[in-house]
């Protein structure tokens, strides 16, 4: 039988079209030049570019560390038996995602104006230390506590949707077998809940690397998009500069898509089905007996099937 594979014409069609596209695209970018390639490649590795690539990184690191411990522990309070923890952990996801981050960041810019000090005693009764508000919450402290605790109630909701997806049946088996609830959370649990975690989770680690971008509202003024448009005011080139950040951030972004890959691979061993071509019958050991198949004639309703 010679098998005619079928034709797909408006494939190749779509193919060239794009492929002319891309070329059309990539050759005006290439040879425009308002765009102003050299000035991208002197201030790539700038270093007031590369600062505030170290300190993107590291707001981005820190809020979202914040935001995991955060949001494990709202996760955990939403499905608990107690009702106040539940109220709390409800409101803590309705605040935080119901108010624009931008806003929450120029409160916390602002927390020094509202409370001057911060006093550590007896609750109603007298004070045993005080602080000063603004050497406690630095601007860079207000843009980690404003980020992290808004990407909590995000990620708090990501991680109840990981624990609903577990099947009940994994716990109630390791319950009978007598292992305590918290061993049963972190040993059984978890572990398959961080497949469907992971992947969301990812994804708004790559949200934050951007939003870093808003710590201005604190303000916080080392973060690379205020780099490269301070050297932008300065030389009064914004699109070369604009460039210089867009290519940090997709290099960042690519290196976390590569980690993120690499995660999703480890919590995903043992549950990817195999290819229909790689499952076939086990073969007879030499010697052995092949079981008899038994033939039946063919009816009117196998030929129909």
């Amino acid at each position: 039988m010679n098998a005619v594979p079928v034709r797909h014409p408006g494939r190749w069609a779509g193919a060239i079209v794009i492929l002319l596209v891309a070329a059309g695209v990539a050759q005006s970018v290439a040879t425009n030049a308002n765009f102003r390639w050299d000035v991208v490649g002197t201030y790539m590795l700038d270093v007031l570019v590369i600062q505030g690539i170290g300190w993107t990184l590291l707001l981005t690191v820190l809020s979202m560390a914040i935001a995991i411990v955060l949001a494990i522990a709202l996760a955990f309070m939403r499905q608990s038996d107690n009702p106040l923890f539940r109220s709390v952990s409800c409101t803590w996801v309705w605040f935080f995602r119901g108010t624009p981050v931008y806003t929450q960041l120029v409160f916390w810019g602002l927390i020094s104006v509202l409370y001057p000090k911060i006093a550590l005693g007896v609750p109603f009764g007298p004070e045993l230390l005080s602080f000063s508000t603004q050497d406690v919450v630095t601007a860079f402290v207000a843009a980690v506590l404003g980020l992290g605790l808004n990407e909590s109630a995000y990620l708090a909701e990501i991680f109840r949707a990981g624990l609903k997806s577990v099947d009940p049946g994994q716990s109630e088996a390791a319950e009978a077998l007598g292992m305590r609830k918290s061993k049963i959370m972190w040993r059984i649990v978890l572990p398959q809940a961080m497949r469907v975690i992971v992947p969301p989770t990812g994804n708004e680690t790559i949200g934050m690397l951007k939003t870093t971008s808003l710590v201005l509202a604190v303000p916080f003024t080392l973060d690379l998009t205020f780099a490269t448009n301070g050297i932008a005011n300065r030389t009064y080139l914004p699109i070369p500069l604009l460039i210089v950040a867009a290519i940090w951030y997709l290099i960042i972004t690519s290196l976390l898509m590569v980690g993120q890959f690499y995660i999703e691979r480890h919590f995903g061993k043992g549950v990817d089905n195999l290819a229909p071509a790689q499952i076939q019958p086990a073969k007879p050991a030499p010697g052995a007996a092949v079981p008899a198949t038994h033939h039946r004639t063919p009816t009117t309703e196998d030929e129909v099937l």
